[in-house]
């Protein structure tokens, strides 16, 4: 088990100045979704983001992570999604 504050820290340090919400989707300290904005981001593809942001959670992926469902965005691709639909809470 890992707590949801852990994965904010690690991914704070690991991707500064960026915008994260991390949800734990089950209770159980296992599955988790994280939506992250980083400017980090830019000129990479989908899963080059995702595998930047398990490249960060590594240790705990192989460890007390059972499943992860990413979100990322570049701060343009973030401006476009929250024209479309409501933030979540803890993104502006």
């Amino acid at each position: 088990m890992i707590q949801r504050s852990e994965i904010e820290k690690i991914l704070k340090q690991a991707f500064p100045g960026g915008q994260l919400v991390v949800e734990d989707l089950t209770g159980a300290s296992d599955h988790f979704q994280v939506i992250l904005v980083s400017s980090q981001f830019q000129g990479k593809s989908p899963v080059e983001q995702h595998q930047m942001v398990y490249a960060a959670l590594k240790k705990e992926m192989d460890k007390a992570i059972h499943a992860l469902t990413l979100k990322t965005y570049t701060p343009e691709e973030w401006d476009e999604v929250k024209t479309n639909q409501p933030a979540p809470k803890g993104i502006s």
